[in-house]
């Protein structure tokens, strides 16, 4: 079970069945997320990507708080079943939009396809670092980011990252976010036009 922080489900509840095996984030730690998020980002004018969407504990936090533009990736069934019907159910079938698939796959099939201001993931807890750095290089690599946006990346606390794009990591008890800046643009090079001298 999870709990709607804020917006227009505060405070709503939402259970999910006991054999689904999922971790949400914690209030605490998804309240201070968000602060920091708010604080930089008009959540009605930001389109999201949530990575191992699980049950939507954040995709349903950024829709109640007005977020029109919400694509939840989630690899199990039954889980994708349940993020739909909670959609439904709380009126946000139009602001998230449920995508099967695992990540990895995903981020390699749709590169290109859009890009989104806030790249949220929440790999498993037992997630290898090297995979974590593969899923950074998929998103940060294939354009998934807009120049203003911000990958941020819940992990262990143990777990640290050596990466170019790293930006800082917040530590709320045994969870942490790490937040990565996207890739610097690289500019376009004029064509210098030669002149032949007689």
């Amino acid at each position: 079970m999870y709990r709607i922080i804020s917006g227009k489900w505060k405070a709503k509840k939402i259970a999910a069945p006991k054999n689904f095996d999922v971790r949400p984030t914690t209030d605490f730690a998804k309240e201070a997320l968000f602060s920091i998020i708010e604080n930089k980002y008009d959540m009605q004018a930001s389109s999201v990507l949530d990575l191992f969407a699980g049950i939507g504990s954040i995709s349903f936090e950024f829709a109640s708080r007005g977020c029109q533009d919400v694509t939840s990736v989630e690899m199990n069934p039954k889980h994708t079943s349940f993020l739909n019907s909670t959609a439904s159910e709380l009126g946000f079938s139009s602001q998230v939009s449920v995508q099967r698939g695992d990540v990895y796959d995903w981020l390699k099939k749709f590169r290109n396809n859009k890009s989104y201001e806030i790249v949220f993931a929440d790999a498993p807890f037992e997630t290898a670092e090297e995979k974590y750095n593969t899923m950074i290089s998929l998103v940060l690599n294939n354009k998934y980011l807009k120049p203003n946006g911000i990958l941020i990346v819940e992990h262990q606390s143990r777990l640290s990252f050596d990466h170019p794009n790293f930006l800082y990591t917040r530590k709320y008890g045994n969870i942490s976010f790490s937040f990565f800046q996207p890739n610097e643009e690289e500019p376009e090079l004029e064509m210098a036009s030669e002149t032949e001298e007689n």
